[in-house]
């Protein structure tokens, strides 16, 4: 939570008790600020979000949770990724929804949901390929709803998994949690990739940075870019800023290799494996909310 004696996230420079701090007497006034949803804009191509389009965001991010939650319940073995993804674009069309990958890039994404088994990163392709005892893999929804995006993903271990796999579930999970945890006005998105870069290194493990967290909600993807590991992104966050956070997570070297035929699927370039947990968020006044509403079995 921010402090009294905080800096305002505005960006006035005054303290947040003299500035967006909740009025105590009818006769205090704020003081004036910048316009700082034109600002993040023109500067960051940022879409900051009204009391509408978060009240929208809302239902997506529902509906995607609902759907991967329902979807990972599916993934048992026996199942294959084509069921699952048969399955979540099923439960789209009963919602009067979208499945937002589906036809999505260049070349376009074959499938309506991702799902990445054991090595693979990343928009792993549904296929006929059955999940096997000791897999893990990551299914990944992300739901159109009335012209309005939410982004999500899961874990998923089908029976007993190897130590190696079960770490970087593990890990990936706490990486998105801690990082969530710090977010509220007047952070810079650096903070984010500085808690999951030190995590996940203290467990032997490492980060991609070839991939980040994105802007959503108004479309797929839109500003700003939040990486997983260190860097010097200074944008602070503001109130009404939406984005993922999905911090992918490999028991090896952090490099991935994209497989020539699909031009989609990211594999860990020593086949060790890779774990990645989503959340989409929106910065509050003081604090943040979790729009995605799945929980961890």
């Amino acid at each position: 939570m921010i402090g009294r004696n905080d800096a305002c996230w505005c960006g006035s420079g005054q303290k947040w008790k003299k500035c967006h701090f909740p009025l105590q007497e009818p006769s205090q006034k704020r003081a004036p600020v910048p316009d700082l949803k034109q600002e993040y804009l023109r500067k960051y191509q940022i879409l900051i979000k009204s009391d509408k389009d978060i009240e929208k965001m809302r239902a997506a991010c529902r509906l995607a949770s609902d759907i991967l939650t329902a979807t990972c319940q599916k993934a048992q073995a026996g199942v294959t990724t084509q069921e699952l993804n048969d399955y979540a674009h099923r439960l789209h069309q009963e919602a009067g929804a979208i499945p937002a990958p589906l036809h999505y890039g260049n070349p376009p994404f074959p499938k309506s949901i991702c799902t990445s088994l054991n090595e693979v990163i990343c928009h792993g392709i549904p296929d006929k390929t059955p999940l096997r005892e000791g897999d893990i893999v990551n299914i990944d929804v992300t739901s159109i709803l009335h012209g309005y995006y939410g982004d999500c993903s899961q874990m998923v271990k089908i029976g007993q998994v190897s130590p190696e796999r079960e770490l970087v579930v593990d890990v990936a999970y706490e990486c998105l949690m801690r990082s969530i945890a710090i977010l509220k006005p007047g952070i810079p998105i650096l903070a984010i990739g500085d808690v999951i870069e030190d995590y996940a290194t203290s467990k032997g493990c490492s980060v991609v940075n070839q991939f980040v967290g994105h802007g959503v909600g108004i479309d797929f993807h839109e500003g700003p870019q939040i990486p997983h590991y260190r860097n010097q992104n200074k944008i602070l966050l503001i109130p009404g800023m939406t984005f993922t956070i999905e911090p992918m997570i490999n028991a090896g070297v952090r490099e991935a290799v994209i497989d020539p035929r699909d031009r989609w699927t990211a594999r860990t370039r020593d086949n060790k494996a890779s774990a990645q947990w989503e959340h989409t968020i929106l910065i509050t006044e003081n604090g943040h909310e979790i729009l995605t509403t799945w929980k961890r079995p």
